[in-house]
């Protein structure tokens, strides 16, 4: 009786000391919970020299040994690798594999004192590449990603062999949120936030939303510096999107408030060879929020033979 006791009381404490750490960290709890979803689907989370810095990447590959097509993904303004978690494993599955390195100054990679520009993070990707003797690849860009994607298939067409943006930056378009909008200082400022990025933002309890708002306050310079680079106007690419030679995707959410849907349009009339896929029903979020269909019509695009040509396909509401 006594040892049942205090097996009891040792679980109701543990549960306690748990329910406390969420409480207190509640973003770590869950990045571990991404970590450990990631570790099982047999991503690999590592560490490379690149450029002069140690940058992390996730890597996942067919589980058969084939090697798989090499796919290297490039996450958007304030993100990290993780959040390329709801696709990396299904396209592992589908054959390909995977790298998604946390940009400088993103994720677990280190942030110098740079001017974080898209030139910057580009000539970062390419460090990461070569240095993975990737020679050659399919290249994906979510958000300012897929600036950075479509910047690389221009200056180093060698490197891309077929090209997938996802609500991308990279063109000029009146941005009618407000300046700090991805650097927010109160839970008001991650309401709005996640307002914009989804049509069904998630409901975050008080203390849940101060963590948020300690996490981007404490990244708060790097995006600053990011956002002053690409409101710069230096690498804007309205004038430079003939130079895209490769067969390239582009992926948007309808419902897309933070960069609208008629900027894909715009590259895609730019782009003559690209086929334009909306994703009905979602927002800026659509690969992590509509991961199937988003999934899907990537897979599709980049196994076709011959490759797809033009065109433009709306997609339902999927997970």
């Amino acid at each position: 009786m006594k040892l049942a006791l205090r097996v009891v009381a040792f679980l109701v404490l543990l549960a306690v000391a748990a329910g406390l750490v969420f409480y207190r960290y509640p973003l770590w709890v869950g990045d571990q919970q991404i970590r450990f979803h990631l570790w099982r689907a047999g991503v690999k989370s590592d560490y490379i020299e690149a450029g002069g810095y140690k940058l992390h990447y996730f890597e996942a590959a067919p589980s058969d040994g084939s090697g798989g097509t090499p796919l290297v993904l490039v996450h958007g303004l304030g993100a990290r690798g993780e959040d390329w978690a709801a696709m990396m494993p299904a396209l592992a599955a589908k054959g390909f594999h995977v790298y998604a390195p946390d940009l400088l100054g993103y994720g677990r990679s280190p942030q110098p004192d740079v001017d974080y520009s898209i030139s910057l993070e580009e000539q970062t990707v390419v460090q990461f590449m070569q240095v993975m003797h990737v020679t050659r690849a399919d290249v994906g860009g979510w958000s300012m990603g897929g600036w950075i994607a479509m910047k690389l298939a221009m200056d180093h067409p060698e490197m891309v062999d077929r090209l997938v943006i996802y609500d991308s930056a990279g063109i000029y378009f009146p941005a009618i949120w407000p300046p700090d909008l991805f650097t927010p200082s109160d839970t008001a400022g991650v309401k709005t936030l996640l307002a914009i990025l989804s049509p069904k933002p998630a409901e975050l309890p008080n203390f849940a939303a101060e963590a948020v708002v300690r996490k981007l306050q404490g990244n708060a310079w790097v995006v600053q510096r990011s956002m002053a680079a690409m409101t710069s106007g230096r690498d804007l690419l309205d004038f430079r999107l003939y130079k895209i030679s490769q067969p390239m995707l582009i992926v948007w959410g309808a419902k897309d408030e933070l960069i609208p849907l008629s900027v894909g349009e715009t590259i895609h009339k730019g782009v003559p060879q690209s086929v334009l896929n909306v994703v009905d029903g979602c927002g800026h979020l659509a690969p992590a929020e509509c991961a199937r269909p988003v999934t899907e019509s990537t897979v599709d695009f980049l196994r076709s033979e011959p490759p797809m040509k033009g065109g433009e396909k709306t997609f339902p509401v999927g997970n």
